[in-house]
């Protein structure tokens, strides 16, 4: 088993139900025991315009190797009606693989670990809710943290 940790985030609909929805169909999942999500969090969109988003992070021990992950989490935006009509579109669903294990993994469909999370309070705020002790990119979460200050984000769940 690997642990993993997962950024949900959506800014359509019914957001923080989606999030709840989907952390229960991850628990329900083949290969995904002990689901664990932070206190949601609501952030202004990155590089991008629309409605605020909800966000969270969650952790789960899987037997899954990553790109098989991957095809999870994909299928759950697919079924939760996620549409990619443009970069950073708003959207239903968004699901990203941030670590699994130690994998470090450089594929045409996955980079291991996430490549921009060390940038984004909406990851790092409820990462560091779960796991308060990681080093993210080579440094401890809250050495990013402290340069993310300018990103507006407030905690509205626990």
């Amino acid at each position: 088993m690997a642990r993993a940790y997962i950024g949900l985030g959506a800014n359509l609909g019914d957001s923080a139900a989606t999030l709840r929805t989907v952390l229960a169909e991850l628990q329900a999942t083949d290969g995904i025991a002990a689901v664990t999500a932070s206190p949601f969090y609501r952030s202004a969109p990155v590089d991008a315009t629309g409605p605020d988003f909800v966000n969270a992070v969650a952790t789960l021990d899987t037997s899954l190797p990553p790109l098989a992950l991957l095809d999870v989490l994909q299928a759950l935006e697919n079924r939760h009606g996620r549409q990619r009509p443009y970069k950073n579109a708003p959207r239903t669903l968004d699901l990203d693989l941030l670590i699994h294990g130690d994998v470090r993994l450089d594929h045409d469909r996955l980079i291991l670990p996430h490549p921009r999370m060390h940038q984004r309070a909406f990851v790092l705020l409820p990462l560091r809710d779960l796991a308060p002790d990681v080093w993210v990119q080579g440094k401890p979460i809250d050495e990013w943290i402290t340069m993310i200050q300018d990103q507006a984000i407030e905690r509205i769940g626990g």
